[in-house]
């Protein structure tokens, strides 16, 4: 990659990470792999960085990258590699209302990747069934199937509780 190259890269990724780490934490509801999923995301961005600085939307783009990094690793054969039987706890929370958001991001981690990733996109990111369609190489129908079937499986994993905030809205 010549200079001017790398230094846009760099520059675009130092303002981009706390973005790309945050959708990286919705979608796998842990901080060190989120970390793992930007990293993986950005090391592919830069070997592609020429392709994708021609792009329309360049940050569509890369969250499209990191999207897709996501729902593909379970097909990999390191991602069945097991440390723990369990996660370790993480360390007791005192903040008012986390408690919801945590039942909630534990429900949502039992959900399936890709109606995981359908649902956070939709919802946590306000994107349109076409925008989640066009991020996931899939039909605007399959998007709001795995909507449906996500939030079914959310409501059944929460006791029918009401879900603020989310609704089938397509």
């Amino acid at each position: 990659m010549p200079d001017a190259s790398e230094e846009e890269y760099v520059e675009y990724v130092s303002a981009r990470i706390p973005a790309l780490r945050r959708l990286a934490y919705l979608l796998a509801g842990d901080e060190h792999r989120a970390d793992d999923l930007v990293q993986q995301t950005i090391t592919r961005l830069y070997v592609k960085w020429r392709h994708a600085r021609a792009a329309d939307n360049i940050d569509a783009y890369v969250r499209t990258m990191l999207v897709r990094t996501y729902v593909d690793e379970r097909r990999l054969g390191w991602a069945r590699v097991r440390l723990f039987r369990d996660a370790p706890e993480p360390p007791p929370l005192h903040n008012d209302g986390i408690e919801d958001r945590q039942v909630v991001r534990a429900a949502l981690r039992k959900v399936p990747r890709r109606q995981q990733a359908v649902l956070v996109l939709r919802f946590f990111y306000d994107l349109s069934v076409d925008e989640v369609a066009g991020m996931l190489g899939c039909s605007s129908g399959t998007v709001k199937s795995q909507t449906a079937r996500g939030l079914a499986t959310l409501r059944r994993l929460l006791g029918e509780r009401e879900l603020a905030g989310f609704s089938t809205k397509q």
